[in-house]
């Protein structure tokens, strides 16, 4: 088990590791799930043998309100139906902390619950909002969970210039669920649980 790392450095390589991927051509993705609600593409990652996952969609709400949905406290557990539990283990700064969070079984249970220990870090970005994470391998693995992985991953929303009610919120997301699991599960998993993610929290925001 590694110590908590210092957060500052930590938090300065994540950002730029998003605004990276943030910066990859069109042309490099390839569409893997498109709904009403958003569109995901996918390509090969950099970090693990699986897939770096690019979600965008627009949602009808302002950019601090949408965040403040996604990223670690009080709102997320309510909302995102694949999350079972969540506890901050570590707060470093108002923006910055480790959490650590389960996930339902998915797809019959054959990919079993998961837990995540995740460093969290909320910045500016342009106009809006950065929110952004990666895993950590930090505390003991709870009875009946495997331990999954986060490779940088993280959510920008900007509010679109000409419908400020309005922000497109584009996401980056690489898990490494580990376990036993044969890969087509895996990527069929993933493009519809971003995809529920958008429409999940698309409801939330309207209560």
């Amino acid at each position: 088990m590694d110590p908590l790392p210092n957060p500052a450095p930590l938090a300065s390589k994540l950002r730029n590791t998003l605004v990276r991927y943030h910066s990859i051509a069109d042309g490099e993705w390839r569409a893997a799930k498109k709904t009403k609600d958003a569109t995901v593409w996918r390509k090969p990652s950099e970090e693990f043998s699986g897939y770096l996952y690019k979600a965008q969609g627009v949602v009808e709400d302002v950019t601090n309100r949408i965040v403040d949905h996604i990223r670690p406290g009080p709102y997320r557990l309510d909302w995102d139906s694949l999350m079972t539990s969540m506890d901050i283990l570590e707060t470093f700064e108002e923006n910055c902390c480790v959490m650590r969070y389960t996930t339902a079984g998915q797809l019959w249970n054959i990919i079993a619950p998961r837990e995540f220990v995740d460093f969290s870090y909320t910045t500016s970005y342009e106009d809006g909002l950065l929110t952004c994470g990666i895993s950590l391998d930090y505390g003991e693995v709870r009875p009946n969970f495997v331990r999954g992985f986060n490779h940088p991953c993280g959510w920008f929303c900007v509010p679109l210039k000409d419908s400020p009610g309005h922000s497109l919120l584009t996401g980056y997301i690489q898990t490494e669920l580990r376990g036993m699991l044969p890969q087509s599960a895996v990527d069929t998993a993933m493009s519809s649980t971003l995809t529920n993610f958008y429409s999940d929290l698309k409801k939330a925001l309207k209560m």
